[in-house]
């Protein structure tokens, strides 16, 4: 498979954070919801780049926001103190707080199903809520450091987590038993991402690369270098085919997912990128920078 690297430009740039995003788009992509370091989740309207609505009330660094499947709540983690919140996104009112992290929480993942909500904290723990009630089902121990990101299989199998231990666990998502440990990475591993066919796990590390697993066998497949600093995160275009990953070097990469090809290195952030995300139609990448800019870049084969 051939990409046109020409067809991948700059198509908006999204002004209104003061300082650094995480983004995600809404499950029919008519929505981007971003966190920041300003205490606050804003929704965006990405057919016009519009500022949709504010959601206020974190008191810290907002780490980490999630679409539920059906679109009806967004899920946010913070830096302050232990609070999970769950938003209406109709209205942008807060539905309520989920509390039991005696850390920081650094992601927050939907199950495919909507049914759970996963949480990864600096308490060394991840944490599983029923999504609807809000209530704690099951606390994963293992880690021996920060958990950094968390993400669903697309079968809900299957949890990953990865952590400042140099390691990516495997868990299974409903009985909450460890199924397996991934060791490669020489430094905190901060990003994880299924492929959509759920064989692929992508995991982005302060070692400066990407690394693709075969889920199955927990194998190494193969490791992309060429980012000069922390890949902050990573993910899969809904086709699979595509990887894309951000860098404290202020660069996105695209990567052929099965090659591990680079493709293309998109330039403009002036600040480390923090965070990137394709839309459900894999026609946008979202990437959100340690500055104060969300730039969404269109994409085609």
């Amino acid at each position: 498979m051939l990409w046109d690297v020409a067809t991948v430009r700059l198509v908006r740039t999204l002004w209104g954070h003061t300082s650094g995003a995480n983004i995600v788009f809404s499950p029919d992509g008519r929505l981007l919801a971003s966190g920041s370091y300003d205490e606050t989740v804003r929704l965006w309207d990405v057919q016009s780049g519009r500022l949709v609505r504010t959601l206020e009330g974190h008191t810290g660094w907002v780490s980490s926001v999630a679409f539920s499947p059906d679109g009806r709540l967004l899920a946010s983690g913070s830096w302050d103190s232990t609070i999970i919140r769950l938003w209406d996104v109709a209205s942008g009112q807060l539905v309520c707080t989920l509390e039991g992290h005696t850390g920081w929480v650094r992601s927050v993942a939907f199950a495919p199903d909507g049914r759970l909500l996963a949480s990864a904290s600096r308490d060394h723990t991840v944490r599983l809520w029923d999504a609807q009630t809000g209530t704690l089902l099951r606390t994963l121990k293992g880690h021996t450091d920060w958990v950094q990101s968390i993400a669903f299989a697309p079968d809900g199998r299957l949890l990953a987590s990865a952590s400042h231990d140099k390691t990516v666990r495997l868990w299974d998502a409903q009985t909450g038993a460890l199924l397996r440990t991934l060791e490669g990475h020489t430094g905190p591993v901060e990003s994880v991402a299924f492929s959509p066919d759920g064989r692929l796990l992508a995991s982005g590390s302060s070692d400066r690369t990407v690394r693709l697993w075969d889920v199955q066998t927990g194998a190494l497949l193969r490791t992309l270098e060429g980012h000069t600093n922390w890949v902050y995160s990573v993910a899969f275009a809904p086709d699979g085919r595509l990887l894309a990953s951000g860098s404290g070097d202020g660069t996105v990469r695209l990567w052929d997912a099965q090659s591990g090809r680079l493709v293309r290195t998109l330039e403009g952030h002036t600040s480390g990128v923090r965070s990137v995300a394709f839309s459900p139609d894999g026609r946008l990448l979202a990437s959100g920078s340690g500055g104060s800019t969300i730039r969404l870049w269109g994409v085609a084969p």
